[in-house]
């Protein structure tokens, strides 16, 4: 490689052979050596790079003055041979290695002199042979600017330079070491500023002339390729890409093809200061660094595909972002030749900067959640590991919903409430939601009766989808009864509420049974079998029967998993008065925030509130939302009770909490609830079996709910659960008719158009899928061999022959030609090997059998003279769903 550079700014130029040394040129040759900080002694020439890596000098060279322009040897040995070009034009070697081997005495202090004195603006060793190197000098009119020269040449005594008129630059340096004499000379009367060789041939040179870009060919030195440009500074291959080069002008870079050279492939965005520098990455292929004169930054462009030489159209996709290795200015940089992305930048005043361009990182999150990423040469797997504490860590709702998908959860009709078992049984929101569907469906509510009127009206669906809120709200006769504690000789302590929809909302909230029990005996029994002691004992003592609630907390302390401080609680609820002043009812306020239990809390604040103002109870947030509905149900007046109501509804749809369904049922209000929930969640799941299980019609064709509903197909397709997926669409089609789709595909005449099956009243053919004909597929004939409209006959099967429609072997349905079928008897009208099937690329088919049986043991369409793949072309065929392995 070689570098060019003007007046005293230094350059920096990294060793070939050497991954941790690199010179500085400018007034003078510096070796340094990098290594890592640790490794380095703070001492004289040591010099900080970077955070890790530190510079060390090794050498200085400063006998070859007016230098303006370096190449270093492409070989290991001689060690740290530097080829330098000089002003005047003579080109210099030197060395700033230890090596002191006889090749590397011979060559030391060689000069190759030029006819003319000129300055020398370039130089390139041959990478094949690495005698040659190629020199490219200013116009002279008698002269050439391209001279190569071989170094293993020796002075010869016809050179045209007599030896007393060179000017030796040491007294030491002897007449033998002079060259005159180069092998090749190209570029007459032109000047040269920049060369390089061709690496796909060590006979091609490249070079940046006066007003064009030229490549010589060595091998016939008469004649040239060119292409006129003003792009012919800092010419450079593509290391990955030899048919790439890359050369600037000003501010301007031109990418060209080597195949195409007629103009270039790409020219980059200009840049307003004039460029000083462009290298390719020789670690990552398409990548260039480009420097411009008196800036900090420099600028790469990322090429994504190289350029073709097909069409004037095609370029290659360009990626620009600029780094910025220091804060000062930048002289030069240099690529390190081996460490992926890493350069070195030196500043004029020789401050150096060990840089890394980090790769864009892109990222890959594949359906079923796995993450990877990919950064330069590497290709990461983000691997999920849960130990000790993180088991507990939640897993991501797409990781919840393809395990649901897969235990068929939202399917069940029947048992409504096991879809919360089906889901893992771990959200109380789900159990709370799934609960109240089963409660609400219509076959699941017998027990909801209302007058005659809204049964012939059809009002009993509306009323149970409706939700709590608007069942309350049209509550009328509501009754007020005073009730006593049980086993209480005093009567009219407590004020309780009574109407029709209040029992209705009771039994939706599960407080009591169906048809004529409105016992609360079941309800807590179920409590207690699943373990809810404090939530049992506190719908007793809601329901006035502080004995009971005090045999749940003995019940529940004596029990296996049970809490002993129960019996306490107990004990304190034995001592219960009516008495305002009393000592209890005033220790019980004070302390009962200091209970752990949120039951425990809203039992004592029931206890020591006054008529009507029961806020501790109703605004107690960690009691379940249909427990608090269903005790203000039984406690509140219709006005307090419908503004309670509506606060709670508010709340549970900002909240997006599903325990709000209780409220809104499955109404507009219901679908803003959910919306709220998915926002918070992502868990279309829910929301589509949801608003499926009980909607009105207008509520599925709520814009919303559809895009729930298509965002968890496209969900179920992506994870290869397309029987999981068919399985959604038919439980779909079940509940919301409107969304079965009409039929799409029907087998037509090539001629008239028409459908080929009989019209006929009984059996009319319109609308009727293509499915349900096959070789004798009319609903009136066993056989059909001609379209029933033109009577032209249907095509021919490409193996067998015969005319679509004709029976090829004795099936249910197939018999003589003017045989009815019976559908009462056989619906079946033909097997499926004898459907019409047919490539929609080369439109040639038979019967499905025929093609199946052929395609098992050859590639191409049976038709003569057709080459088409046919099978191959249904590539879908070829996947398995994910679901089934």
């Amino acid at each position: 490689c070689s570098l060019g550079y003007g007046g005293s700014k230094p350059d920096i130029l990294w060793s070939p052979h050497h991954v941790d040394r690199y010179v500085i040129c400018d007034s003078e040759l510096s070796l340094y050596r990098i290594e890592s900080l640790g490794s380095t002694e703070a001492k004289a020439g040591v010099i900080q790079l970077s955070e890790e890596t530190a510079a060390t000098l090794l050498a200085i060279n400063s006998d070859t003055p007016y230098m303006k322009c370096v190449a270093w040897y492409p070989k290991h040995e001689p060690e740290c041979l530097l080829a330098v070009g000089q002003a005047n034009g003579r080109v210099v070697l030197t060395s700033l290695g230890q090596s002191h081997n006889s090749k590397c005495k011979e060559l030391m202090g060689k000069e190759f002199v030029p006819k003319h004195a000129r300055q020398c603006n370039t130089l390139s060793w041959n990478p094949a042979d690495s005698n040659w190197l190629a020199a490219g000098l200013d116009k002279h009119r008698a002269d050439f600017s391209v001279l190569i020269w071989d170094i293993s040449s020796k002075y010869a005594p016809e050179a045209t330079v007599p030896p007393e008129k060179i000017r030796l630059p040491s007294g030491d340096a002897d007449v033998g070491t002079v060259v005159t004499k180069p092998l090749y000379e190209l570029g007459q009367n032109d000047a040269c500023l920049s060369l390089c060789w061709l690496p796909r041939d060590q006979k091609l040179l490249l070079a940046g002339m006066h007003r064009n870009l030229a490549i010589f060919d060595l091998r016939n030195t008469s004649q040239k390729m060119f292409v006129n440009t003003k792009a012919i500074q800092g010419v450079t291959v593509d290391p990955f890409f030899h048919d790439r080069v890359a050369s600037f002008f000003e501010g301007q870079v031109a990418i060209w093809d080597l195949r195409k050279f007629e103009k270039p492939v790409l020219t980059l965005s200009e840049q307003p200061k004039p460029l000083t520098k462009v290298a390719w990455c020789p670690t990552r292929a398409g990548l260039l660094a480009t420097l411009t004169r008196d800036s900090n930054v420099v600028r790469l462009y990322d090429m994504q595909h190289a350029p073709t030489p097909i069409g004037d159209e095609t370029e290659p996709t360009i990626i620009e972002r600029s780094v910025q290795p220091c804060e000062s200015f930048i002289s030069s940089f240099a690529w390190h030749p081996s460490a992926q992305n890493r350069m070195v930048v030196v500043s004029p005043n020789r401050a150096m900067t060990d840089f890394t361009v980090f790769e864009r990182i892109s990222l890959a999150w594949s359906s079923t959640s796995s993450l990877m990423w990919a950064c330069g040469r590497h290709l990461y797997d983000c691997a999920e590991e849960r130990t000790g504490s993180e088991a507990a860590v939640e897993s991501d709702i797409a990781t919840k919903m393809r395990a649901r998908a897969q235990s068929r959860y939202g399917h069940d009709t029947v048992q409504v409430w096991r879809n919360y078992v089906l889901a893992g049984g771990d959200d109380p929101q789900l159990k709370s939601l799934w609960y109240t569907l089963h409660y609400i469906l219509p076959f699941q509510c017998p027990y909801l009766t209302l007058d005659q009127e809204q049964k012939q009206q059809g009002n009993k669906q509306t009323v149970v989808y409706s939700g709590i809120k608007n069942i309350v709200k049209s509550s009328s006769g509501t009754t007020e009864s005073r009730r006593s504690w049980s086993d209480s000789d005093r009567q009219g302590d407590v004020v309780r509420y009574h109407s029709e929809e209040r029992s209705l909302a009771l039994r939706l909230c599960g407080w009591i049974g169906r048809g004529p029990d409105v016992d609360v005996e079941p309800f807590l029994r179920s409590l207690e079998q699943e373990g809810e002691w404090e939530r049992a004992a506190a719908v007793a003592l809601f329901n006035l029967d502080i004995r009971r609630a005090i045999q749940i907390l003995n019940k529940g302390a004596s029990s296996e998993k049970g809490d002993l401080n129960l019996n306490v609680v107990a004990m304190a609820l034995s001592g219960h008065t009516d008495e305002k002043s009393s000592l209890w009812r005033e220790m019980c306020s004070s302390l009962r925030l200091q209970l752990r239990s949120p039951y425990l809390r809203a039992s004592f604040a029931f206890l020591t509130s006054e008529p009507g103002a029961y806020d501790g109870v109703l605004y107690e947030s960690r009691v379940a939302v249909r427990d608090r509905v269903a005790f203000a149900c039984m406690f509140l007046s219709d006005t307090q009770l419908s503004r309670y109501i509506d606060k709670l509804t508010n709340e549970m749809k900002e909240a997006g909490n599903l325990e709000g369904i209780l409220l809104t049922g499955l109404t507009k209000d219901g679908v803003d609830l959910m919306e709220s929930y998915v926002d918070r969640t992502g868990d279309v799941q829910t929301a589509s079996f949801c608003m499926l299980k009980g909607s009105p019609g207008e509520v599925v064709k709520d814009p919303r709910v559809q895009c729930w509903i298509e965002n968890y197909r496209n969900l179920l397709d992506a994870w290869r659960f397309w029987h999981k997926r068919a399985e959604f669409d038919i439980h779909r089609s079940k509940l919301d008719p409107s969304s079965k789709p009409l039929a799409q595909v029907f087998v037509s005449c090539n001629f008239c158009g028409k459908s080929i099956s009989y019209s006929c009243s009984a059996m009319p053919h319109q609308g009727r899928s293509f499915s349900q004909y096959g070789v004798s597929g009319s609903p009136t004939k066993s056989k059909v061999t001609s379209c029933p409209g033109c009577r032209k006959p249907l095509p021919r099967c490409a193996l067998c022959l015969m005319n679509m429609g004709t029976p090829v072997s004795s099936c249910p349905g197939t018999g003589k030609s003017d045989e009815k079928v019976d559908l009462s008897k056989d619906k079946k009208l033909a097997q499926f090997n004898n459907w019409f099937t047919w490539c929609h690329n080369c439109r040639h088919g038979g019967h499905a059998g025929h093609m199946l049986s052929w395609f098992r043991d050859h590639t191409e369409c049976p038709v003569s003279a057709c080459t088409c793949k046919c099978m191959q072309l249904d590539t879908t065929g070829n996947l398995v769903p994910s679901d089934t392995t």
